[in-house]
C-alpha cells in the first residue's frame, strides 16, 4: 500500500514548477502502478500549450475556471470543477487559466518525475532520458 499526501511531496524532487504550472506528483513509473497521478496547478492568466505524443492523459478539474483549446479539432471546451478531459487521441491542446485551476491528472505510461514540456509542448517518450533533445532541434527535454 502506498499513502503519500501533499505535504509528503511539496519541496521534493516530486513537486516540479514550470514557468505556467507546477505539478506534485504522488504516483510516478518508480512506484510500479502503471500510471503516474499529478496533482497540478495551472497559474491564473496563463496560457500552456501541451502535445503528449507519447503519454494519455486524463484530467479531472478540482478548482478554478478556464478553456481548453483542441488545436488538433478547432473546438474549445470551457474547464471548471467536475470537467473532465481525456487525451485518448494525442490531441494538441491548450490550456488558458483565467483563475488558478488544480486538476488531477493521471498519465499512461506513467511520468518517471522530472518531466517539463519540450519545445514542442511534449514529454519526452518513456523509455527515453529526460534530457532527450529533440530531433533536429538541439532543445532538450527539460
Amino acid at each position: 500500500m502506498i499513502v503519500r499526501t501533499l505535504d509528503d511531496v511539496d519541496g521534493t524532487d516530486r513537486d516540479v514548477q514550470a514557468a505556467t504550472w507546477k505539478s506534485r506528483r504522488l504516483l510516478l513509473a518508480g512506484d510500479g502502478v502503471g500510471f503516474s497521478l499529478h496533482d497540478t496547478v495551472m497559474y491564473a492568466g496563463t496560457d500552456t500549450t501541451m502535445w503528449y505524443r507519447h503519454h494519455a492523459e486524463a484530467v479531472y478539474c478540482l478548482e478554478g475556471a478556464g478553456t481548453l483549446y483542441d488545436l488538433d479539432n478547432e473546438q474549445s471546451h470551457p474547464l471548471r470543477p467536475g470537467t473532465m478531459y481525456l487525451l485518448d487521441g494525442h490531441e494538441r491542446h491548450r490550456v488558458v487559466a483565467d483563475t488558478d485551476l488544480r486538476m488531477a491528472c493521471v498519465f499512461s505510461p506513467p511520468c518517471t518525475g522530472r518531466e517539463t514540456h519540450r519545445p514542442d509542448g511534449s514529454y519526452p517518450p518513456p523509455e527515453a532520458p529526460v534530457d532527450t533533445p529533440l530531433p533536429g532541434s538541439g532543445s532538450v527535454g527539460r
